[in-house]
C-alpha cells in the first residue's frame, strides 16, 4: 500500500473502499449557499492534487503535460525537477485564456522554477501539438468534467494521454467519480491498444488486444460533498510497439539484465579479493 498523501486522513493508493466520516449531501435552506458546498469540495480536492502531485510524480520525469490548463497551479504543483511544463485546454475552442497564460508566467517567477512553460493551444481530447509517446507525466486535476460541459469529449483526453505518454510514463488524476453516468476509473481501465500478432497454426493475422494501463492505485477523496476519485496509473512499456518490436525490446532488455548481473559479480569478486588481501597482511603483520 502506497500512502498518496502525508496525513491523517484515509486517502491512501491500493485501496478502493470508501473513506470514513464523508459528507452528504442536502437541500439547501434559504440561508445556505451552494457555493460554499462547491467550495468545500474545491478546496479538499485542490489539497490532494498538490499532494499527489508532489508525491506521485516520478524523480526522473522532466516533462508534465496538464489536461485543462486554467492557471498557474501546475507550477507549484509539480517538483522543481520538472524541466518542462506543457498546456491544453478544456475550453470549447482549445485555446488558453490570456489570464491563464500570465498566471503561469507569474507562478513561474514567483517560485523562481527552472521549468519552461509551454502555451500550448491544443484542446484535451486532441493535442495535436503532442507527438507520440514524447512526455514523462500527464496529469487531469477537476478537467474532465469542464470539458463535458464545453463540449470535448473527456473519454478521447484519456485516450490523447495514453498516446502522448512515454512507456512507463505515470497519468495522475484527480477527477469526479462519475462524469455523465460513467466512472472514471472504468473508462482508464478501457483503453487498450492492439497488436498484430500471426497465429501458429492457420498462419494468418490476428489483433491482440491489451490494457494501456497498469495500475499504481487509486482511492476515493474524502471530506468532499461531490464524489471525487484519485489514483496513478503507468502506461506499459510495450505499449504502441509491434509484435517484432516487443520482442527486439525482451531481447534487449534481457540482454542488459545479464550484462547488470555480470557486472555486479564482477564487483562482488573483487571485493572479495580485497578482503583476502587485506586478511593475509594482517596474518603477516601479526607473524612478524
Amino acid at each position: 500500500m502506497v500512502a498518496l498523501v502525508g496525513s491523517t486522513s484515509a486517502f491512501t493508493i491500493g485501496s478502493q473502499s470508501a473513506s470514513a466520516g464523508r459528507a452528504t449531501t442536502s437541500t439547501p435552506t434559504p440561508t445556505q449557499l451552494p457555493m460554499a458546498l462547491d467550495l468545500v469540495t474545491g478546496l479538499r480536492t485542490e489539497w490532494i492534487s498538490a499532494s499527489i502531485c508532489t508525491n506521485q510524480i516520478p524523480s526522473d520525469a522532466l516533462s508534465v503535460l496538464q489536461l485543462g490548463t486554467e492557471d498557474g497551479r501546475v507550477v507549484n504543483f509539480v517538483p522543481k525537477s520538472i524541466e518542462e511544463i506543457l498546456t491544453s485546454s478544456a475550453e470549447a475552442d482549445g485555446e488558453l485564456s490570456m489570464s491563464c497564460k500570465r498566471q503561469l508566467k507569474q507562478q513561474r517567477e514567483l517560485r523562481g522554477t527552472g521549468a519552461v512553460v509551454r502555451y500550448l493551444d491544443q484542446p484535451c481530447d486532441d493535442l495535436r501539438e503532442m507527438k507520440d509517446a514524447s512526455v514523462d507525466c500527464v496529469i487531469s486535476l477537476q478537467a474532465a468534467q469542464r470539458m463535458a460541459e464545453n463540449g470535448q469529449n473527456w473519454k478521447n483526453s484519456i485516450k490523447e494521454a495514453a498516446r502522448v505518454l512515454k512507456p512507463d510514463g505515470s497519468f495522475i488524476f484527480v477527477e469526479q467519480t462519475e462524469i455523465e453516468g460513467e466512472k472514471y476509473i472504468e473508462v482508464i481501465s478501457s483503453v487498450a491498444d492492439g497488436v498484430v500478432k500471426t497465429n501458429e497454426e492457420t498462419g494468418e493475422e490476428e489483433l491482440e488486444t491489451y490494457p494501456t494501463f497498469e495500475l499504481v492505485g487509486y482511492d476515493d477523496v474524502d471530506l468532499v460533498i461531490v464524489p471525487h476519485i484519485a489514483g496513478v496509473v503507468k502506461k506499459t512499456k510495450f505499449a504502441g510497439l509491434t509484435e517484432t518490436e516487443i520482442k527486439n525490446k525482451s531481447a534487449n532488455d534481457e540482454k542488459e539484465r545479464i550484462a547488470d548481473l555480470s557486472i555486479s559479480a564482477f564487483e562482488r569478486g573483487i571485493k572479495k579479493r580485497r578482503k583476502k588481501k587485506k586478511k593475509k597482511g594482517m596474518q603477516a603483520e601479526e607473524e612478524a
